[in-house]
């Protein structure tokens, strides 16, 4: 740890609010990369282990599918208080790694947000499924399109179940194909919502989203007419401009549109950040086995900066929702 944080700043920014956060780190993401930002990032990352947290559980409960027994991965802060609540869907590469392990982007944000005191459910519609890595092109990855919106509700009902969680702070966030599945999600006209529902999720975030365009989000792909898409979800959507494998730019046009039409959306870009910006200490590398036909080979890895404005970013918008 860089000697211009101390240990007690660890525990300072365990007890910072999320807006205080993110003031901070606005100023420090204007710095040189390393010193202060490295280290202000890694005592954020840190504060989870300051918080007394219950052992991770697995559960199961049934996908909205009516097929599929959906395995899923529980964290909440170690007391029996009603807390807010999120549901996290992972992207096309699936939750676990070959050894069975939930993949360290996933990993790191269930950590922090459990800090923060929420309770988070990691959903793994892959495995549950019987699927590896859904990426490229096929009838799996058309199944996950259709079907995750119908996950993302089943965890919804399975957590506003519980005593520990308040039934009307249930947030959404997805990743790249989970984004994907949050944008399918909260329409109005979502694939996946039950009727009748008494509470649905009260804000989402989308990083890097799949199939965030005019074309993917309307028919023939939705029950949406052309120009028609709407929410009444507040979200958040995440994106690296640099990003080859899901393309900013009609996702930008998708959401400046949405937004015109008075949906609330919000959308922070980051110039160089690429796909998987936001995973702990991951490498730049290409992925030439995820290809699609002739078109750019997907690229991943860590931006230490956007990163870290991502993880107070993502803090203040839930702060502000679940305080309404």
């Amino acid at each position: 740890m860089s000697p211009e944080v101390p240990f007690a700043a660890l525990i300072v920014a365990a007890a910072l609010s999320a807006g205080t956060l993110y003031a901070i780190a606005a100023d420090l993401v204007h710095r040189p990369r390393g010193g202060m930002l490295a280290a202000f990032a890694c005592a954020l990352g840190l504060t989870a282990w300051a918080s007394a947290a219950a052992a991770q559980e697995s559960v199961s409960f049934r996908s909205l599918d009516n097929e599929t027994t959906l395995t899923a991965y529980l964290d909440r802060p170690a007391t029996e208080d009603a807390r807010p609540a999120i549901v996290m869907m992972h992207g096309c590469s699936g939750l676990l790694d070959r050894n069975g392990r939930i993949l360290p982007i996933y990993h790191a944000w269930t950590r922090m947000l459990v800090a923060k005191g929420y309770v988070v459910l990691v959903v793994d519609s892959a495995k549950s499924r019987g699927f590896g890595q859904t990426c490229t092109a096929g009838p799996q990855r058309r199944t996950m399109l259709r079907d995750r919106p119908k996950d993302a509700y089943a965890a919804l009902q399975y957590l506003q179940a519980q005593r520990f969680v308040r039934a009307d702070r249930v947030a959404l966030m997805g990743w790249s194909q989970g984004g994907a599945t949050v944008l399918l999600t909260i329409n109005d006209k979502s694939i996946g919502r039950p009727q009748p529902l008494a509470r649905d999720f009260n804000s989402a975030i989308a990083f890097y989203p799949g199939s965030c365009s005019e074309t993917f989000q309307t028919r023939p792909f939705t029950q949406v007419e052309p120009g028609r898409w709407t929410t009444q979800t507040p979200l958040l959507v995440l994106f690296g401009e640099a990003d080859v494998w899901t393309p900013f730019a009609p996702c930008e046009a998708f959401v400046n549109a949405a937004k015109a039409r008075g949906n609330p959306l919000e959308l922070k870009s980051y110039p160089r950040a690429v796909h998987a910006f936001d995973a702990p200490n991951a490498d730049r590398r290409e992925l030439p086995a995820y290809r699609n036909g002739d078109g750019p080979i997907p690229l991943i890895g860590t931006d230490d900066e956007a990163r870290a404005d991502a993880l107070l970013r993502v803090l203040a918008f839930l702060e502000r929702h679940f305080a309404q």
